[in-house]
């Protein structure tokens, strides 16, 4: 079991339990690791959403946060990445990294099924109710992303191949200093689905440009 760290830079080389110390869960689900990659899995319904389409009373649905989120506090700025794969066998089925302030307050860039066939990099940002924006379409069974914070601007990324990465989203959000970040599975209409993550960096620097992510 290996934690290697090179200046702020931490990189899980091998196992869960000396790798994640630091680690915490947020509604826990049983975890398999090997000796480069963490895999969970999300149960039926298990999904964290706040509809920005109000129910017939004119107000918000309540936020459904019963996605296994399993996360370490992070303060100040930082370049959070990680590959990701995911079997898609339902609509919205999808894993992802994720920032977390409050239940009302979070942001993540998801692998996910859309309902339209296809499998997107789709990035949400919630504050108060979610939006939910799908970037490209991916045709392949996995994907690389980057979730970057420098002060209250944040920005998503993708890759095809963990080197050459791409915008998908840079906004504001105004956050505190030390919030949530790690990685989720969802499955908000199927029975089961399940994530692997590899390749996990945790960087705690400032890059120059956001939308660069670098």
């Amino acid at each position: 079991i290996e934690l290697l760290k090179i200046g702020s830079t931490i990189f899980l080389k091998k196992g869960y339990k000396y790798g994640f110390q630091q680690f915490q869960w947020r509604n826990e689900t049983e975890v398999t690791t090997t000796d480069d990659s963490v895999q969970f899995s999300a149960s039926k319904q298990q999904d964290w959403f706040v509809n920005p389409v109000w129910n017939e009373n004119g107000e918000p649905d309540a936020p459904i946060p019963s996605v296994p989120f399993f996360y370490t506090e992070v303060t100040g700025d930082f370049v959070f990445s990680s590959k990701v794969e995911l079997e898609h066998k339902m609509s919205f089925d999808g894993c992802s990294i994720m920032a977390l302030e409050s239940d009302t307050k979070w942001m993540k860039i998801a692998f996910e099924a859309t309902d339209y066939g296809t499998k997107a990099a789709v990035c949400m940002v919630t504050n108060g109710v979610s939006d939910d924006a799908n970037g490209c379409d991916i045709d392949q069974d996995y994907v690389w992303f980057k979730l970057i914070r420098s002060g209250n601007g944040f920005s998503t990324h993708y890759s095809l191949d963990g080197e050459n990465y791409r915008p998908v989203r840079v906004f504001r959000f105004p956050a505190g200093k030390t919030i949530k970040v790690g990685m989720s599975v969802q499955c908000p209409q199927g029975d089961s689905v399940t994530g692997t993550f590899r390749d996990i960096r945790l960087e705690h620097k400032t890059v120059s440009n956001l939308r660069a992510g670098r």
